[in-house]
């Protein structure tokens, strides 16, 4: 018997143009998500790790020095590492892990509660997440001053917890805590949402099955029942809390409204982005340093699609 004949090249070709043309009404419907994911997305990324591996200050022309960037991002750049990048990863563990934890416990409290109450809760945690980096300063700062007259200072100081004024958001000490406060107070954004639909939509009879099969306590369907049932709505809230916490680290310069930040004590990867990119216009080791922050955001949502992915038959 003939064994059937290879699809040569050409006829490889024609065939994938027939297969498109067949769907074409489908390849319709994606092509607008298709067209923006490529303009506003795939080609900036790819633009930036090209970029990388080039000299580039936005009148010459960009000249291609290969690792350079890299080399000098781990040899001499000591701000990025014995400010930058520590600093980064303490706020982004902090108020990534902190603000994601206190996102799904305030969800499950809210969920308990009488739904007259549960919609003025939820407002009232979600619309701080709404505040841009100018309202939040217009609103910490006269808390957080480092005067007498500072709200938090003069409580403090009334009730004699303090004997002087403390620099809460212009001190090396105190910048890093007021910005993990601040910024916790402002994470409650669209995760806090998802995983409270998530919960409010978890079958009750799965709770009532759960009592018969000995489940005697609130946390015990918590951690049997709820976070199983809610795992989608938790990878997405662990998602959107890595990128929050990247997004927000300029809010040390909102708070102390200095840049740098006084002694680098507030100095983030995205600051040091913006002082190479848009101050000292090195756009191409600026770019280099942004493709090392997108590695570090893609490993950290690896490890969240390991702790909260569906697995196979799930």
């Amino acid at each position: 018997m003939l064994a059937p004949a290879k699809l040569q090249p050409d006829n490889k070709l024609l065939a994938a143009v027939q297969s498109i043309w067949k769907y074409r009404i489908s390849y319709l419907f994606i092509a607008p998500f298709m067209i923006c994911f490529i303009v506003f997305i795939l080609l900036p990324v790819v633009s930036a790790v090209a970029l990388s591996f080039t000299y580039y200050n936005a009148i010459e022309a960009p000249r291609f020095i290969g690792w350079n960037n890299f080399r000098d991002m781990l040899s001499q750049d000591l701000i990025l590492i014995k400010y930058a990048l520590p600093n980064t990863l303490t706020f982004a563990l902090i108020v990534g892990s902190g603000g994601y934890v206190c996102a799904f416990v305030l969800a499950w409290m809210i969920a308990i509660l009488p739904g007259v109450y549960r919609k003025w809760f939820t407002l009232a945690m979600y619309t701080p997440s709404l505040a841009s980096l100018v309202a939040m300063s217009i609103i910490w700062t006269p808390l957080l001053s480092s005067d007498r007259i500072g709200y938090l200072n003069s409580f403090l100081l009334k009730l004699s917890l303090i004997s002087e004024p403390i620099a809460w958001v212009t001190s090396k000490e105190h910048l890093m805590t007021s910005m993990v406060v601040v910024s916790l107070w402002k994470s409650m954004g669209i995760g806090f949402l998802g995983m409270l639909a998530g919960i409010l939509n978890v079958n009750p009879e799965l709770y009532e099955a759960g009592r018969l099969d000995g489940i005697r306590s609130r946390l015990e369907e918590v951690w049997y029942i709820t976070i199983p049932s809610t795992k989608p709505q938790m990878l997405f809230g662990a998602v959107m809390a890595i990128v929050s916490a990247i997004q927000i680290s300029s809010i040390g310069t909102a708070l102390s409204g200095m840049t740098p930040t006084p002694e680098y004590a507030g100095h983030m990867i995205t600051s040091h982005i913006d002082d190479y990119g848009l101050t000292r216009f090195e756009l191409g080791y600026a770019t280099a340093l942004t493709v090392c922050l997108l590695t570090i955001v893609y490993f950290a949502q690896k490890l969240s699609w390991k702790l909260f992915g569906t697995k196979e038959g799930e």
